[in-house]
């Protein structure tokens, strides 16, 4: 009980201390939502810049005024209540929760799928490569995966949507549907053809990257004497790889899997916005570009809640597959 105590104090200063330095430097950047709006007046409605001025301190009210001490201790009393601010950016006055509520499902049906899968590809073909250790199958994969890696994600999405939705179009070149929303068949099956290119982009960027990782860790096991006493006892191969092998060695990067489940809103910027999905990292980007406070706070809380919430479960589940982490390492505690 202590240590998980101990682990849900790390999370909340965790939380809180992420937020405090998000609030400073998203305040921090030049520009404003109200010099933002009325630019974008004067752009569609042709009227003076001072006119637009006008109109846009007119029309947002909630535009936090008075130093920056006081209102970042109003908007941390507001945070802890759930409440996030006003957006500017797409309907002005509306909640950024209101926002977000609808952009988070979105991303995590494209993101969290792709990295389970991209996961549960690149664990199994790494284990086979560690089995194949100094092959021609396994140098091969080795470079080819290292080689994807090193390419922008946001590269590899335009190739894809340039080919597969441009050229070929075998899926639809942006947004999440094209039907009336509703709950039917063909409204599953018009949002799932709408997130199958950004999945299989997501899953082709990362799943070599689990794949190495999942290689090392896997020949280092191979290289333990339990693994060769049990060889030596005559268990069956498929138990040494399940039980000994496959558990020993996903267990170093479980955690950055965890992890990477809480970075998958951030993460998932230049994904959306290539494909023009509207998720919270396509969110994000829009508030940048337009220097929406509160939007921005928002997107950039999400992804520090998210990141915290997958540390503190990544400790919770793996003192639970490892007991010695509860015991600080000490085996005989």
């Amino acid at each position: 009980m202590r240590w998980f105590v101990k682990r849900a104090i790390a999370a909340f200063l965790t939380v809180y201390v992420a937020v405090t330095i998000t609030f400073f430097v998203v305040r921090s950047m030049p520009g404003n939502p109200v010099q933002a709006l009325a630019m974008a007046l004067v752009q569609q409605l042709y009227i003076p810049y001072d006119t637009a001025l006008s109109i846009a301190k007119a029309v947002t009210p909630f535009i936090p005024q008075g130093p920056i001490w006081e209102q970042y201790f109003r908007y941390m009393v507001n945070f802890f209540r759930g409440n996030l601010g006003y957006s500017i950016s797409y309907s002005t006055g509306v909640p950024v929760t209101e926002l977000l509520a609808s952009a988070i499902p979105w991303t995590v049906l494209v993101v969290a799928t792709s990295l389970v899968i991209s996961f549960g590809i690149g664990i199994s073909i790494g284990m086979l490569m560690a089995y194949k250790h100094g092959s021609k199958f396994d140098s091969v994969l080795a470079v080819v995966f290292s080689v994807i890696r090193s390419i922008p994600a946001y590269v590899i999405a335009l190739i894809f949507l340039i080919v597969f939705a441009f050229q070929l179009s075998i899926f639809p070149t942006g947004g999440a549907y094209s039907v009336q929303p509703s709950f039917s068949l063909q409204f599953i099956k018009d949002v799932l053809w709408h997130a199958a290119l950004p999945i299989i982009t997501w899953v082709f960027i990362h799943f070599g990257g689990w794949a190495l990782s999942m290689r090392g860790s896997t020949i280092s096991v191979l290289g333990e004497d339990y693994i060769t006493y049990a060889q030596a006892r005559g268990l069956p191969s498929r138990r040494i790889v399940l039980t000994y092998v496959g558990k020993n060695a996903i267990l170093p990067i479980f955690t950055q899997f965890m992890l990477s489940l809480g970075f998958m809103f951030g993460g998932s910027v230049f994904i959306e916005y290539i494909f023009s999905y509207p998720g919270v990292g396509y969110m994000l980007y829009q508030a940048i570009i337009k220097r929406d406070w509160f939007l921005m706070l928002g997107a950039f809380d999400v992804i520090v809640i998210a990141v915290a919430l997958g540390t503190f479960i990544a400790d919770m589940l793996y003192g639970f597959l490892d007991p010695r982490v509860r015991r600080g390492g000490e085996v005989g505690a």
